[in-house]
């Protein structure tokens, strides 16, 4: 690695576009300030951000190592940090952050940092992935390869743990999450990265379904009788039942499942975190959605229903129960509605609100490899 110029350490972030370009421009904001506390000595850093599809067509370590490392040939950078929101996995654990010493550079992939407080542990993981890498420099400390673990990254990025390295790889550091508490900790940072509250403006041919449905069942004096006879349970089975036929019409209509490519373990455990990502991204757009039909029925049925029509109907006064158990029933049959309506969305207009655009370009070439070994 090249030495620092007058005294400043150049650190570059290299994101990969969309979400982990944002957060880390983010970072540059304060990591300068923060990294010259931390190391004191009066050393100073210099964060540049570099926005870069560096992750394109492969999810490999060593080749996004490799690309990283041409990537800073020819710069005037000491240390790169790069940012990915893809998942990466190392010998069946999901890798959370891996660096190499002898070259300057770290690669962190941001869902296995969690869905919660993710700026905040990012910060801190490009914080402690560059004072390791910039330290051994500034003093001339023995090979990074025999320096102990960072426990300080550890501790704070709980239950992240060092993994293993093989013989030939570039990485001579290494932090990943296993176990049941890991798989949802990327799972839920998977989920973030896909935005499901953008399901919402998403699907406005679906919603647009959903609205008028519910509004014609508001009026159905025959629904009115049911949501009267229906039990708190037999409601309850209904929404579950709405929402699940929605979630589940989704995937197939707009072909959001996520097939293997070989038979390997690793394949179908990436596989199957794909697809629970789907599900529970689908789940929560979802759930926003009937949360607001619901909203909307109910001030419908204050604005629309007659209480001595709704009488002389179902022979029950209409009060606060019956216009919340009626809007509940009917938020059922309108997100029903809106599956069928949702029939209406391009696929493309499916995928672009349920995944961010890397997920999607990552599925586009899934795909397209998919196709193409199908051809030979």
């Amino acid at each position: 690695m090249r030495e620092s110029s007058q005294g400043v350490t150049v650190v570059a972030l290299l994101a990969d576009p969309d979400a982990p370009t944002q957060i880390a421009r983010r970072i540059a904001r304060v990591l300068p300030a923060r990294l010259a506390d931390r190391a004191g000595q009066g050393r100073r850093f210099d964060v540049k951000v570099v926005s870069e599809p560096f992750t394109g067509g492969t999810e490999d370590l060593s080749t996004l190592t490799r690309r990283i490392m041409d990537r800073a040939r020819g710069e005037h950078w000491d240390v790169v940090v790069a940012l990915t929101d893809l998942p990466l996995h190392s010998h069946g654990r999901k890798l959370v952050v891996e660096l190499s010493h002898e070259h300057g550079v770290a690669l962190l992939s941001l869902p296995s940092l969690g869905g919660l407080r993710l700026r905040r542990r990012a910060l801190r993981a490009v914080e402690e992935a560059v004072l390791s890498l910039a330290t051994p420099r500034a003093t001339g400390e023995e090979e990074p390869s025999r320096r102990p673990s960072l426990g300080r990254f550890t501790s704070r990025l709980a239950p992240v743990h060092p993994g293993p390295i093989g013989e030939d790889e570039t990485a001579d550091l290494r932090y990943v999450v296993s176990g049941p508490g890991g798989y949802l900790r990327v799972l839920s940072g998977m989920v973030r990265a896909n935005q499901p509250w953008r399901l919402v403006p998403g699907l406005s041919k679906a919603l647009a379904a959903a609205l008028a449905t519910g509004a014609i069942a508001t009026v159905n004096s025959t629904l009115w009788s049911l949501s009267e006879a229906l039990s708190t349970p037999r409601l309850v089975i209904a929404m579950f039942g709405s929402i699940a036929l929605m979630i589940g019409w989704l995937i197939v209509d707009a072909k959001l499942w996520h097939r293997s490519t070989d038979a390997s373990r690793e394949e179908r455990k990436r596989t199957t975190l794909y697809n629970a990502s789907t599900v529970v991204t689908l789940g929560i757009g979802v759930v926003v959605c009937y949360a607001g039909l619901l909203a909307i029925n109910l001030v419908w049925a204050f604005f629309i229903l007659n209480d001595k029509v709704f009488a002389s109907m179902t022979r029950t006064p209409l009060h606060a129960t019956e216009y919340w158990t009626l809007s509940w029933f009917v938020a059922s049959i309108a997100t029903v509605g809106g599956a069928l309506g949702s029939g209406l969305e391009s696929d493309e207009a499916i995928r672009a609100a349920a995944f961010s655009k890397r997920e999607q370009e990552r599925r586009r070439m899934r795909a397209d490899e998919h196709d193409d070994r199908s051809v030979t």
